[in-house]
This record gives structure tokens, C-alpha cells and sequence, in this order.
């Protein structure tokens, strides 16, 4: 790569394209996400989505184009080098560990000098417990650290995984649908979290509440049969004709 290819973008897609069988789920997509930017992506179903945030974290290959996270090609990394690198991600579900408790399921997420065998010897010392508790108040857990993930709210629980995110620092953070099933309280409260911590990382959010996209949103990008539709701030994106004919449309 010449240095003309070197972009102070934290995250440069450009040209990205995946078949499956011949369909473009994602095609030709270009798309830039600032250091310390929130970015809401929005579209109805099929456009292509959650597939993005798939082609990011490596778990889809792309069929061509590049994907560039502090000016290194991602597209031939495999996941976990990829979360290595300082890209998070949280899927649709709750992937916590039920019958561990709050402060544990945190433990479990700290890098842990970020090797294999790292995690098998670590010993839980203060910075170690400092920064778990320092994560948890921020995730509005912090007096619950000794209680079983289980016993948890829906919204807790999606906390929680925020949380066990955090704990390992990512420059990116990567979020589907992260208020599905919560309480307007709860979504209330996950909107000032996420502005929190959009202040010294990156966030990219998948989400259908349009609510609560337009409390959040900074930049909105709508996707559309893979395509970008339309990018803006969510006032140009929902009085935007072609946007509202592909809603209306569905």
C-alpha cells in the first residue's frame, strides 16, 4: 500500500462487495467512520445491514473491495485478530455467561496481555479490579457485581455485554439492535451511556428505533439492497423522499 492509500479515517470501506449464490447482499458499498464518531445505520429488512458489520469483524469474507481499520486491510484477518486489532462487536442476542456473576462475566473480557495462555494464568489484581468496577459503574451495574448474570433484566443483561466490550478498550465499537426489548427507561438510560462512551471511541449502531436513532444519531446512513441510499444527519435523512419511499415501500 502507497501512501497515497493512507487515510485518517478511523474505518475505510471502500468498494466493498459480498455474493452469496450470486446475490450482492453488499454491493459496492463505500462508507468512512471518523475517530470518536457515532454512526447509526438504518434500513429496512434485507438491506444489508448486519452483513456490514459482518465483513468488519471478519466473519463474512469479502467477495471484493477493502475494509480498513487504522490503515490496515482487514478482509484477510481472521475474527479474533480482527478484535485484536480494537474492534468490538455485539450481536442481536445476549451473549453472556448466565450463571457467572456481573463482576466475572467482566473478568472474563479483560485482555489478559491479550495471548492464549494469558488468560489461564491471570491473577485478579487491583488494576484488574479497579478497571472492572470503573466499567461497571459506567454500565449502571455497579451494585451488582455479585449477582448471577441470570437474575439480570433484558436490559441489564445487554449492559452487561456492553460492558464486557468496554473492559477490553476497543477503538471501535460495533452494536445490533442494542435497545430491542428494553424498557423506555432503559433505552432512556443506554442512550446517555452510549453518548458517553462515544466521547473517546467509535460506535457504529444497526438499530430499527427510530426513537431512539434520533436521540443518538450524529450521522445516519441508510442502507438499501446493499447500497447506501442516503447519508446525513437524521433530520436530511427522514425528510428525504427516496428514504421515506423505501419505508413506506415496506
Amino acid at each position: 500500500m502507497n501512501d497515497s492509500d493512507n487515510t485518517d479515517f478511523l474505518l475505510a470501506i471502500e468498494d466493498l462487495t459480498v455474493s452469496f449464490d450470486g446475490f450482492k447482499a453488499v454491493d459496492s458499498l463505500t462508507l468512512y467512520v471518523d475517530q470518536g464518531e457515532l454512526r447509526v445505520i438504518i434500513g429496512p429488512n434485507g438491506a444489508g445491514k448486519t452483513t456490514v458489520l459482518d465483513l468488519i469483524s471478519g466473519k463474512t469474507k469479502a467477495t471484493n473491495g477493502s475494509v480498513r481499520f487504522k490503515n490496515k486491510e482487514l478482509t484477510k484477518m481472521t475474527e479474533h485478530k480482527i478484535v485484536r486489532e480494537g474492534i468490538g462487536r455485539k450481536f442481536q442476542t445476549p451473549s453472556i455467561y448466565e450463571k457467572l456473576t456481573v463482576f466475572e462475566n467482566l473478568e472474563i473480557s479483560y485482555p489478559w496481555g491479550r495471548k492464549v495462555w494469558g488468560s489461564l494464568k491471570f491473577t485478579r489484581n487491583q488494576q484488574v479490579v479497579s478497571r472492572i468496577r470503573e466499567v461497571a459503574q459506567e454500565i449502571f451495574l455497579e451494585d451488582m457485581l455479585d449477582m448471577e448474570a441470570e437474575l439480570l433484566s433484558h436490559g441489564q443483561k445487554q449492559w452487561l455485554e456492553i460492558g464486557m466490550l468496554l473492559v477490553s478498550n476497543p477503538e471501535l465499537i460495533m452494536l445490533d439492535e442494542p435497545v430491542a426489548g428494553m424498557t423506555a427507561k432503559e433505552r432512556d438510560a443506554t442512550v446517555e451511556l452510549l453518548k458517553k462512551i462515544a466521547k473517546t471511541r467509535s460506535i457504529i449502531i444497526i438499530e430499527h428505533d427510530m426513537d431512539f436513532v434520533a436521540k443518538i444519531a450524529e450521522r445516519v446512513t441508510v442502507l438499501h439492497l446493499g447500497k447506501i441510499l442516503k447519508e446525513g444527519t437524521m433530520e436530511e435523512v427522514q425528510n428525504d423522499k427516496t428514504v421515506m419511499d423505501v419505508y413506506l415501500g415496506h
